[in-house]
């Protein structure tokens, strides 16, 4: 079954392929919640399967080291539903890297799946659920998904916690303690939202970012409703 993609589509709007990759990849964080990915996609798709599945919570880093094998590999980079208005013949015998995979529609990822089968291409897909948990109405598309290879990460650990926090401080040019970083990966939800949350909070009090006014920060919020765990 040959499912294209849709030419007319791609005649209205041809949006760049390539994506930026993310600034700092080569100080991505290692930690036990990343440890099984950051080994397969080392080396991956050398002699192994063309399609590869990479699944995890927001916040795990997922989209940051598929974008570091993105660069490795040289791979075209696509967006959730902006994939279907890649054009075919730019993307056969290439790497590709879905992001938002599970936003793609049906056809779409159909096509992607069959180019990266033939003629040297590889796809790597990542998406907050596993391929077998998207919704699919291409019964051919439901029998590949389900044999595609998945390899997972975990909520983001104490390291990759710490690493987050220090990273959007950085961005507002706040450079936080050591002490303050241990109280707040002990305090807030396990989650890139509540990262930026708590950041967005204690930048909003115009005053020096320290563990004493996280701590009346949070407390704060406690006593009305306003949890960061």
């Amino acid at each position: 079954m040959h499912v294209p993609v849709r030419r007319d589509q791609l005649n209205q709007l041809k949006l760049p392929l390539e994506r930026d990759v993310p600034a700092g990849a080569a100080e991505f964080v290692r930690s036990p919640s990343n440890t099984e990915a950051m080994a397969v996609l080392e080396h991956w798709p050398d002699g192994g399967e063309q399609v590869l599945a990479l699944h995890g919570p927001a916040g795990s880093g997922k989209s940051h080291l598929a974008a570091i094998w993105a660069e490795r590999v040289g791979a075209i980079a696509l967006h959730g539903a902006e994939a279907s208005l890649a054009d075919p013949l730019e993307l056969e015998g290439r790497p590709v890297l879905l992001d938002r995979a599970q936003d793609a529609d049906d056809e779409t990822l159909f096509h992607l799946i069959n180019l990266a089968q033939s003629g040297g291409g590889a796809l790597l897909l990542a998406s907050r659920p596993a391929p077998r948990a998207w919704d699919t109405v291409l019964p051919d598309l439901r029998s590949r998904l389900d044999v595609v290879r998945v390899v997972g990460m975990q909520e983001p650990d104490d390291t990759v916690l710490a690493a987050i926090l220090r990273a959007r401080f950085a961005a507002r040019s706040i450079a936080p303690g050591d002490e303050l970083i241990d109280y707040l990966v002990r305090r807030i939800d396990r989650s890139a939202a509540a990262v930026e949350a708590v950041v967005d909070r204690l930048d909003a009090e115009h005053r020096p970012v320290t563990r004493a006014l996280a701590r009346q920060v949070l407390d704060s919020d406690a006593a009305t409703g306003e949890l960061f765990d």
